[in-house]
């Protein structure tokens, strides 16, 4: 078992680890730039596994932003049956590359 955390970042959680490429929602910061995540829910090394309520205090996951990109489209599409309704629509998330340097 290696050294891993799990991070709260966009509404959603993601089990990271050092050398670790994670695609999480948009966050604010350009490419390039070290990145740290604050709200680290568990730590675990070997056997010894920290569980925060809700968050661990002081711990950080530290990561370098590696681009800012957008998904590939999804359809939306909403139809129903003999009311002669049709909506189509595209939608494309934005979303932030981040190599994961730090538990």
């Amino acid at each position: 078992m290696s050294k891993f955390a799990i991070i709260e970042t966009g509404g959603k959680q993601y089990r990271v680890s050092a050398g670790s490429k994670v695609k999480v929602e948009k966050i604010d910061a350009k490419e390039g730039v070290n990145f740290s995540f604050d709200k680290v829910l568990l730590r675990a090394d070997g056997d010894k596994v920290e569980v925060g309520a809700p968050y661990l205090s002081g711990a950080k996951v530290e990561g370098t932003v590696l681009r800012q990109a957008r998904e590939r489209k999804k359809i939306v599409f909403k139809y129903h049956s003999k009311t002669r309704y049709k909506k189509k629509k595209g939608h494309r998330q934005h979303y932030s590359e981040v190599m994961i340097n730090k538990v």
